[in-house]
């Protein structure tokens, strides 16, 4: 006798008790099927004693998933004992190491100044009308309620600095990625003492690259709104484009549809553009009296129609929490918004992993030499560049590094190793990348993607290539160029993640296939000594065409794109244009790539990304 095909909850229980293991009596232990397929699936499987309908099935599938995530924390990573790079400073280094020590401690001030300047901010008057006359916490005060600790890796905080259109420190918004709750949250302020919060060329930039920062890595994000709109004078670099500012609101619908978290705090004026931004977050928190939303303020309203109208009634809290339902959650104060917020972020569906292991990764072994050693090692020109086998050693684990192909296009050192407990495989340029180099490159780029490993470039190329002065060296070149373009290929292919640190020079096609901006790696960022241009100072020449007649003429161009390119290689120049993720110190370079590192990770933990539906959140 065959049974009915609707059971109940405990007739499902007794048949899998009947059944020896449910499933499993099917299937077998090690069965595997997607969501999708069971979702729709309208056959029945039958045998002589139980008739299982879809119902069941899924419902063991969603049993299976739960004890799959109870135990993915527990699991381990294969043991490893990697040989030990042990590469003391010799005295033969005593030389080029002092060279570079004295650059990096020139650069190293430059740095500090900078920071200082951005720390800053708008200034001594515009801090205290923005604390005292508008009762507003500045924007590092209220990081400092929102986030776990203190501990974050700000992005690009020189951006903005000496632009054409002047000094816009932070660029006016100050973007980064922290804990909240535990979990990793990229973070969108908006400093309003910088410019009364108008946004320029520069802001939109950084906001973009936020937002692409938290897509890539799919990193839930938390826009702090006080913003003024846009530097009308520059609206023709500001609005057409596709990468301006329309494209924040593009992003945002686009990380929705992915299933990336977004809230937004309204601690202050969101006009014309920046309006959109918290009608368009899952959720929105508002601060009363402080925070406003509209299109047009008060003085366009007066002048549209000649009605004087107060901002809190024309778009404040009140308003936008009881009337307009543009905000989900009414603050009296900031503190409480940020309280909300973080609540908010505890309901997102991540699973982390246990603090044992978290504690793990941070106490993982040292290198065996001291890090502040890589202040001697980045090189003050490609000249003074050392083994690079020597930094490699100072940042990885233990110093061990299991080297790829070590007697093969030795100007690339390839190899795995681990930071902070991280598997990672590591390219560095160790010479000029020569055509065996570049073979070896792309083999060992699509090794690691193959296995799932995020790859670590450590990018130092050379000024120039070789020119062509004969027929076998036009081969040779031509070989060059096809190895070269074959492990471009690879870089851009491989879906695995990628971090690029330029620890010297950023030249020329070398710092393509060593992963530079435009290959898009998931974060970039440079030395204080690093220099970034198609030729470094004083190697121009090599690129410019020979012409005997104006021989005088050719010179005097050379020397002024040589001044030029004095300033404009620098790394302070390239990340006040958003080239990179920011400068950051040498021997805080171990440090980022543990945090990017767990960063990258994190998008594993997160149960629910499957996207189903569409569902409009407003209407």
């Amino acid at each position: 006798m065959r049974h009915s095909t609707v059971y109940r909850e405990e007739e499902d229980e007794e048949e899998e008790e009947a059944s020896g293991g449910g499933i499993d009596f099917l299937f077998g232990s090690d069965w595997q099927c997607t969501y999708e397929q069971l979702n729709n699936l309208e056959f029945i499987c039958m045998t002589d004693m139980h008739r299982y309908t879809a119902r069941f099935v899924e419902r063991h599938w969603q049993r299976s998933v739960c004890r799959m995530s109870s135990v993915a924390g527990k699991r381990r990573a294969l043991p490893s004992a990697f040989p030990v790079l042990d590469l003391p400073l010799l005295p033969i280094h005593k030389h080029i190491y002092e060279a570079n020590l004295r650059n990096s401690n020139a650069w190293c001030k430059k740095y500090t100044e900078f920071s200082e300047k951005v720390m800053e901010g708008g200034g001594e008057r515009a801090i205290a009308r923005h604390t005292q006359r508008n009762r507003k916490l500045l924007v590092r005060d209220r990081l400092r309620l929102l986030l776990d600790d203190e501990d974050f890796l700000e992005l690009s905080p020189f951006a903005g600095l000496g632009l054409p259109y002047g000094d816009i420190p932070s660029a006016g918004t100050m973007t980064g990625i922290g804990r909240i709750n535990g979990l990793w949250c990229v973070f969108v302020a908006s400093d309003a003492t910088v410019k009364g919060g108008t946004s320029y060329p520069i802001t939109v930039k950084k906001n973009l690259r936020a937002q692409e920062i938290a897509i890539k890595n799919r990193l839930p994000c938390v826009y702090l709104v006080d913003s003024g709109g846009a530097f009308l004078p520059l609206q023709s670099e500001i609005f057409p484009d596709k990468n301006h500012g329309g494209r924040t609101f593009y992003n945002e619908a686009i990380m929705s549809a992915m299933k990336i978290p977004q809230v937004a705090v309204v601690c202050g004026s969101c006009t014309a553009g920046g309006a959109y931004i918290p009608t368009m977050a899952e959720e929105a928190v508002m601060v009363h009296r402080i925070g406003t939303i509209f299109l047009g303020g008060p003085p366009l309203v007066k002048a549209a129609t000649g009605e004087e109208v107060t901002p809190e009634d024309l778009g404040g809290a009140r308003l936008h929490a009881e009337v307009s339902g543009c905000v989900d959650h009414f603050a009296w104060e900031e503190k409480e918004a940020f309280d909300y917020t973080r609540n908010i972020i505890s309901t997102l569906n991540f699973l982390l992993p246990e603090e044992e292991e978290e504690t793990k990764k941070r106490n993982a072994e040292e290198p065996l030499h001291s890090l502040e050693e890589l202040l001697g090692l980045a090189p003050k020109s490609y000249n003074y560049s050392l083994d690079v086998k020597m930094v490699v050693s100072r940042l990885v684990d233990g110093s061990r590094f299991l080297e790829f192909k070590a007697r093969y296009g030795t100007s690339l050192v390839t190899g795995f190793a681990k930071i902070h407990g991280h598997l990672v495989g590591i390219l560095a340029n160790d010479g000029q990348l020569s055509y065996e180099a570049a073979l070896k490159g792309s083999h060992f780029v699509q090794l690691c993607n193959q296995r799932g490993v995020p790859l670590l470039f450590l990018q130092n190329t050379a000024p120039t290539a070789a020119l062509t002065l004969s027929t076998k060296q036009a081969e040779m070149n031509s070989n060059h160029l096809k190895a070269q373009g074959s492990m471009m290929s690879a870089v851009a292919s491989a879906s695995v993640p990628k971090i690029t640190v330029v620890i010297g020079g950023c030249h020329g096609a070398d710092s393509y296939a060593m992963c530079g901006r435009a290959f898009d790696p998931n974060f970039l960022f440079l030395w204080p000594n690093a220099k970034v241009s198609i030729a470094p100072p004083g190697h121009i020449g090599s690129l410019l065409p020979l012409n005997g007649e104006q021989e005088e003429e050719q010179k005097k161009q050379e020397e002024e794109l040589n001044r030029r390119l004095v300033e404009e290689s620098s790394a302070f120049f390239s990340s006040s244009r958003m080239w990179d993720d920011g400068v950051i110190l040498p021997q805080n370079t171990r440090k980022v790539l543990r945090d990017v590192l767990d960063i990258i990770k994190q998008q594993r933990y997160q149960l629910s990304t499957e996207t189903l539906q569409s569902i409009p959140l407003r209407m």
